[in-house]
C-alpha cells in the first residue's frame, strides 16, 4: 500500500485498498461507511457518496451484509440439520435394502446346497445335466 493511503487510512480516511473500484474495500471500511451513511438524510448521503465515489445502492448492499453477517450461523445450522436428517434417512433406506438383498443371496445360497444335497442322494432329476 502506498505511503500517502496508509497515512490518509490512519487518520481516518475511507479508501480502497485497490485504486480500480470500490469492490476492493476492505470489509471493515464497507461497515464504517454503513455506519456513518445511517445518519445521513438524503441530500447529504448523496453528497457524501460522490466525495467517496461510491453509490447510494452500494451502501443499501453492504448494511443488508453487516444485517446478516450473523445470520449466517443459525441458516448454516438448519442447513446443516436438514442435511444430517436427509443423510440418516438415506443410510436407513439404504440398510434395509442391503438386509433385503442379504436375505434374498442367503436363501440362494440355501437353495443351492439343498439343490446339490438333493443330487448327491437321489442323483439329478430328469431333465437335468450335472
Amino acid at each position: 500500500m502506498a505511503k500517502w493511503r496508509a497515512e490518509a487510512r490512519a487518520k481516518g480516511k475511507l479508501l480502497p485498498e485497490a485504486d480500480a473500484n470500490v469492490e476492493g474495500w476492505t470489509s471493515r471500511d464497507k461497515l464504517a461507511v454503513v455506519i456513518e451513511a445511517a445518519t445521513l438524510n438524503e441530500t447529504e448521503l448523496g453528497d457524501y457518496c460522490r466525495r467517496g465515489g461510491i453509490f447510494p445502492e452500494q451502501i443499501v448492499l453492504w448494511r443488508e451484509a453487516c444485517e446478516q453477517a450473523n445470520a449466517w450461523d443459525r441458516t448454516a445450522s438448519a442447513r446443516i440439520a436438514k442435511e444430517t436428517k436427509d443423510d440418516r434417512k438415506r443410510i436407513q433406506q439404504l440398510e434395509r435394502e442391503l438386509r433385503c438383498k442379504e436375505k434374498a443371496l442367503a436363501e440362494a445360497a440355501a437353495l443351492l446346497v439343498l439343490r446339490k444335497k438333493v443330487a448327491a442322494i437321489w442323483g439329478p432329476a430328469d431333465g437335468e445335466d450335472e
